[in-house]
């Protein structure tokens, strides 16, 4: 399955929950703290203005973001953009993302 992302849309897919801390300490589930960090997987084409003309993004795929912890709508989807299996992505404005991680 191909995702496309409308307007000024992202998708994103978020980097794993660390399980064991920088000490050796291991988490349980509930005290993971979710991750604001991910890889952009695909764009929209940018938010349609008055004019006709489209806002074009700054956020290209690939890029590396950091966004808010609770950002955008969680979906899950399996066999997705080659990956089979159920996947957790995020998809959010291009206005939740906070910078780009270069």
């Amino acid at each position: 399955m191909n995702v496309e992302p409308i307007g000024n849309k992202i998708f994103v897919e978020r980097e794993e929950a660390q399980s064991v801390t920088e000490g050796g300490i291991h988490l349980p589930e509930k005290a993971k703290e979710l991750p604001c960090r991910g890889e952009v997987l695909a764009v929209g084409p940018g938010q349609l203005m008055e004019s006709g003309s489209r806002h074009i993004l700054q956020i290209q795929k690939g890029n590396k973001v950091l966004f808010p912890s609770y950002a955008g709508t969680e979906v899950t989807l399996s066999g997705t953009l080659n990956t089979p299996g159920e996947r957790k992505y995020l998809i959010m404005d291009e206005a939740d993302v906070l910078c780009i991680l270069r």
